[in-house]
């Protein structure tokens, strides 16, 4: 009965850690027959950086403005990922985050585990090098902590070194600092707060690796390497620098690059090997324009002191990508998992798939979580804006595959006219679906606006009066080819509207439209309730669900 008992308990606990994981509908990497698809994660999170302790891996990536930032998610095999929290709910100086700061914030952080505590870093590039830490890294972050204040310094990743040095790698943003294409080193405090040496550039990309930049440290056989993207975002490649001395001077060798792939980029990642040190991986992104810089995994192996990464078919050193290949071996098969997209709003706290444009304003939602739904208060934009480009209280979450369905039953409470609710796909182009308060009553619209930095104000596509204030509303996003500007073939997201007042006939409504990316980020879907102006109280609207399925 006792050994009963005892089997029952287990079997309930693997069941719900099995029910709690939760599975896409529209992109799983994971084939299962022991073999993964490209990209492990098709969702915008840039500039990936990723460390194992023990059996487990963590990764962080850029979050720029957008709040809460600093995204860490966890796997235990490098295919199968979930989002387990955030390092910092705001942004420093918190008035700087609270209106709309595009493209500006978190750029490219690094995580490592040292002296059991993880530890990341990041570069704002208008302010400096911050870092943060945690002993649990879906625990309490502690608050951001200026390691090095200058303008543009990005980038960074710090190394411990065996002699109990600590030193910090960085790169510099040319549009703030006035160059770009070299690398900086410079000596931190063992306990990695701050700056304790003057700044030494290291590395001069010119002529050859220009925009070197996203720079990596590791130290392996004596040598102390600096991995790091040259080249620009969409055409460039990996490098990989190696040296003697933590100063210099430093050999180089490109390591991994497009060659006849569809795999743009490919490059700032992370290198990675497996529990038992037999295997090396490497983490990279692939910019896919409107869906954002999606996260690859390579095989890497190392050959004469120097990685190669890829398929390596020439043997000249320099890989290209796989699309598939067969998941790393780390001792054990674990279960499929993909980060939360779907979220019936039931908890009493924001799914971690949300984020905020800016610092987050608690008048600005109500998670009523026990009564079954999201309330989203009506609230005004910042600033002069004429459309939506800065408005920070857009609940937002990345595309999460190339062809999806974002659908969401919403109940809508103006208080006075000009309030409106719905839902928004944003970038510099962005296409809305809302339910607005008129003189006459309530009605539905569709919209969309143009080069919406500029200021540009939206345009009704289609209007419909309504006589119920709850409606379901949905855009359904297709990917296809088409060829930019420069001639260059790029996925192209294609999205349509439509709308239902019993939650199973939708009808077409409004105009096509073409997903953009934002600045520096991918396209984004969510959801919204807006006032036209400050008032003394706001309307409302209920979001019941929102549900992603193919």
């Amino acid at each position: 009965m006792k050994k009963f008992t005892l089997l029952f308990a287990f079997a309930a606990t693997v069941l719900c850690t099995t029910q709690a994981q939760y599975v896409s509908k529209v992109w799983v990497s994971d084939l299962g027959n022991g073999n993964y698809k490209n990209p492990v994660l098709y969702a915008d999170y840039s500039d990936p950086d990723v460390c194992r302790v023990g059996n487990d891996y963590y990764m962080v990536a850029s979050s720029f403005a957008n709040t809460p930032a600093l995204p860490i998610l966890h796997s235990n095999d490098m295919v199968n990922w979930t989002l387990i929290s955030y390092a910092a709910q705001q942004m420093l100086p918190e008035d700087r985050f609270s209106t709309m700061q595009h493209g500006n914030g978190v750029w490219a952080p690094s995580i490592r585990y040292h002296n059991n505590e993880f530890y990341i870093y990041f570069g704002d590039p208008d302010a400096g090098l911050y870092m943060t830490k945690a002993s649990d890294p879906k625990g309490n972050w502690s608050p951001l902590v200026m390691v090095k204040e200058g303008k543009g310094l990005i980038d960074c990743c710090p190394l411990w070194d065996e002699d109990g040095k600590a030193y910090m790698v960085h790169g510099y943003a040319g549009s703030r600092a006035g160059m770009k294409s070299v690398l900086g080193v410079f000596e931190i405090s063992t306990d990695g707060t701050k700056a304790i040496s003057a700044d030494r550039l290291v590395f001069d990309g010119h002529p050859v690796n220009t925009t070197t930049e996203g720079s990596k440290f590791y130290k392996r056989n004596g040598y102390y390497y600096i991995f790091c993207p040259a080249g620009g975002v969409k055409p460039g490649w990996q490098l990989v620098l190696r040296s003697k001395n933590v100063y210099g001077p430093y050999e180089e060798k490109r390591v991994l690059a497009q060659g006849k792939s569809d795999i743009n980029g490919p490059h700032q990642g992370a290198w990675v090997d497996t529990p038992d040190g037999k295997q090396d991986w490497f983490f990279h992104f692939q910019d896919l324009y409107a869906y954002g810089r999606a996260v690859h995994l390579q095989p890497m192996k190392w050959i004469n002191d120097w990685p190669v990464i890829g398929e390596d078919k020439d043997g000249d050193g320099c890989g290209t990508p796989y699309s598939t290949y067969k998941k790393p071996d780390v001792g054990k098969t674990y279960p499929i998992a993909t980060p939360a997209e779907s979220d019936e709003f039931n908890a009493n706290t924001l799914g971690l798939q949300w984020q905020w444009q800016a610092n987050s304003n608690p008048l600005w939602y109500f998670p009523a979580g026990d009564m079954g739904y999201l309330r989203l208060f009506a609230w005004n934009e910042i600033g002069v804006a004429k459309n939506l480009w800065d408005a920070p209280n857009l609940l937002m979450q990345k595309f999460p595959a190339p062809n999806f369905k974002f659908t969401t039953k919403l109940t809508f409470n103006p208080f006075k006219k000009g309030e409106r609710a719905g839902l928004v796909v944003f970038g510099q182009d962005y296409g809305t679906i809302t339910i607005e308060s008129i003189d006459k009553g309530l009605v539905l619209n569709q919209s969309s606006c143009k080069n919406a930095p500029d200021g540009t104000s939206e345009t009704i596509n289609a209007t419909e009066a309504i006589s119920k204030n709850t409606v379901y509303f949905r855009v359904e996003v297709k990917q296809s080819k088409a060829l930019n500007k420069e001639n260059i073939q790029q996925p192209k997201a294609s999205c349509t509207f439509s709308y239902s007042l019993d939650g199973e006939k939708f009808l077409p409504f409004g105009n096509p439209f073409t997903a953009w990316e934002g600045k520096w980020i991918g396209a984004k879907v969510g959801i919204f309730c807006q006032r036209p102006q400050f008032l003394n109280d706001s309307g409302y609207a209920d979001f019941d669900w929102v549900r992603i399925q193919p």
